[in-house]
């Protein structure tokens, strides 16, 4: 049987370590896991199937724009060459583009919110719940502020 495609997409950082708590599923799929390309991140071509995207934070906002303008195009990229039946995401920059990409060509989107929002959205979270197939919290306070969410508990 054809094993589905799943992209998992990610910033570094707590972005990642999440997403680092699903490597067990990895292998259960053809996936291909999206960061961005910092010192940190550099190992991980070891271990698993990974593309970089640009690093860049928010100090220098003009900078910051226009590194999320070439990763967006990135995203495209990467999607038509994979072409993926699923993408999960823990967010942040990186991901967004991605996921409006899976649901404009009508793939599962899997949006996980931040363990680390208990209260309150996260800017990803706000601009990935409208597309998401499924959108999952780490914490049962945060359906006051998804309703249509999963609650799952968390992945840690």
């Amino acid at each position: 049987m054809k094993k589905k495609k799943v992209i998992f997409i990610c910033s570094v950082g707590g972005h990642l370590t999440q997403m680092l708590q699903l490597k067990e599923l990895f292998n259960d799929y053809n996936y291909l896991l999206v960061t961005e390309k910092t010192d940190v991140t550099q190992d991980l071509k070891e271990k698993y199937n990974v593309k970089f995207f640009k690093y860049c934070n928010g100090k220098n906002f003009v900078k910051y724009f226009c590194v999320n303008v070439i990763n967006a195009f990135n995203a495209i990229f990467t999607f038509i060459k994979f072409r993926p039946d699923v993408i999960v995401s823990t967010g942040a920059n990186t991901s967004v583009p991605m996921c409006y990409l899976g649901k404009l060509f009508g793939k599962k989107v899997v949006f996980i919110e931040s363990f680390a929002k208990s209260r309150g959205k996260t800017l990803s979270g706000k601009l990935v719940y409208p597309v998401a197939t499924t959108f999952v919290v780490q914490w049962e306070s945060m359906l006051e502020y998804y309703p249509n969410a999963k609650y799952w508990g968390g992945i840690y």
